[in-house]
């Protein structure tokens, strides 16, 4: 599980690997931080992930509390964050291409939605070694 922390709001997914080196992505949701504990022990019931990586970057100190209290026991793994939102930004749009898309670089566009979601698969795969 990937969980990619924030003052408002957080990425979570869930990723897996494949034989062919690369992951299948299990979940993606974005939650409000205050509900990150209440969110983590939901997914972690459903789909019982090995590991929990987080990102280092805003707010990491209080959400790797807040997930270790919610889950006692399992193993936290915290993960450097540098270029995660640049790259989350290119994952986005890879997925949901645009007719416009390429008049110019994906990163020059803001998604609509927030990325925090492709910003804990990211880190997810980091550890994996099958994405960036």
């Amino acid at each position: 599980m990937g969980v990619d922390p924030g003052s408002s709001k957080c990425g979570i997914a869930v990723v897996e690997e494949q034989q062919t080196g690369h992951t299948r992505i299990l979940y993606r949701g974005v939650v409000p931080t205050e509900d990150i504990a209440e969110s983590v022990r939901a997914v972690d019931e459903e789909f019982a992930p090995e590991m929990i990586v987080v990102g280092d970057g805003t707010r990491s100190k209080p959400i790797q509390s807040a997930i270790r209290d919610a889950l006692p026991g399992k193993s936290l793994l915290i993960v450097d964050e540098r270029d995660t939102s640049i790259r989350a930004r290119e994952r986005y749009w890879i997925e949901n291409k645009r007719p416009w898309w390429k008049i110019g670089p994906s990163t020059l566009y803001v998604p609509r939605e927030p990325v925090d979601d492709y910003v804990a698969v990211i880190l997810a795969e980091r550890v994996l070694n099958t994405g960036d």
